[in-house]
């Protein structure tokens, strides 16, 4: 079973975006697993859901406006990113632009997330089971930045960004039987993540939560480790590793319209690459 891997990245997301729109206008569908980090698995539900276009409407038009973040949310609810107003007002029944649930649903591949216990510090894995009905409650959790959100609950337990506990989670899809990957991510290939900067604030921000402040400080390890064994098994033909060459500067929640839509191009051309890996 080929799988698929979206470690997510904020609005660097705009790079996976074009890498499913090229699949959608292709309609072509390899995948039989799919496993989603923060953005990616918004991203992934919308591919699922067959919504062409629809994931680059939130890159380029929805985050522009103050609903979607501001300081103002901040001040008002302790969240830059209003998860709400983007997976329920946007994006839930009835919405501005909600989710096919319906295509959603019937799709027959798998789909997990990945949301980091703010207790713990330990990742949870979701299925689509929690999102059949429009309730993205898993979805929020998993796109909430540490620092720029508060934790959004599932179930009663707090979650934090899916990215601070498995970055880059390629062991899960294996355990859940996958034989190959493909990795999306969103920073190029070659990038090294640094020690965690600004550690005294967010210590600050987080000291209800020790153990998800653990995980956010190991995570630069997690993650160089796991994009150099992706490449160790890409040599072995078991993964690919497909990652943008430049992001011109962006951050997670850089809102810089023209490096979006480069993002955007940038996936969309690297969508012949997956499938002809698909393929073999």
């Amino acid at each position: 079973m080929l799988g698929i891997i979206d470690v997510g990245g904020g609005l660097r997301g705009a790079f996976t975006a074009g890498v499913y729109d090229y699949f959608l206008d292709r309609k072509v569908q390899p995948f039989g697993y799919l496993l989603g980090v923060s953005a990616g698995s918004a991203n992934m539900v919308t591919y699922l859901a067959g919504q062409r276009g629809r994931n680059q409407r939130f890159y380029t038009e929805y985050a522009f406006r103050s609903r979607y973040m501001s300081a103002g949310n901040f001040l008002r609810g302790g969240s830059y990113i209003d998860l709400d107003y983007v997976y329920t007002t946007l994006s839930g029944p009835g919405g501005e632009d909600p989710v096919d649930l319906e295509a959603f649903n019937a799709n027959p591949a798998r789909y997990e997330a990945v949301v980091t216990d703010a207790a713990t510090g330990q990742p949870l894995y979701f299925d689509k089971a929690e999102l059949a009905q429009g309730d993205f409650s898993v979805i929020k959790a998993s796109c909430a930045v540490p620092g720029a959100c508060r934790p959004y609950p599932v179930h009663g337990r707090p979650g934090f960004d899916g990215g601070v506990a498995d970055p880059v989670p390629y062991r899960r899809a294996f355990e859940q039987g996958c034989d190959r990957v493909v990795v999306l991510l969103t920073r190029p290939a070659d990038f090294v993540r640094p020690p965690l900067e600004h550690a005294k604030v967010m210590e600050r921000s987080l000291r209800r939560w020790p153990n998800a402040y653990a995980a956010l400080k190991r995570r630069y390890i997690r993650y160089n480790q796991d994009v150099a064994a992706v490449k160790k098994l890409e040599e072995e033909g078991k993964a690919l590793l497909v990652a943008p060459a430049d992001i011109s500067g962006m951050s997670t929640l850089t809102r810089d319209k023209a490096a979006i839509q480069r993002l955007y191009r940038m996936g969309y051309d690297q969508g012949e690459r997956i499938e002809r890996f698909a393929r073999r």
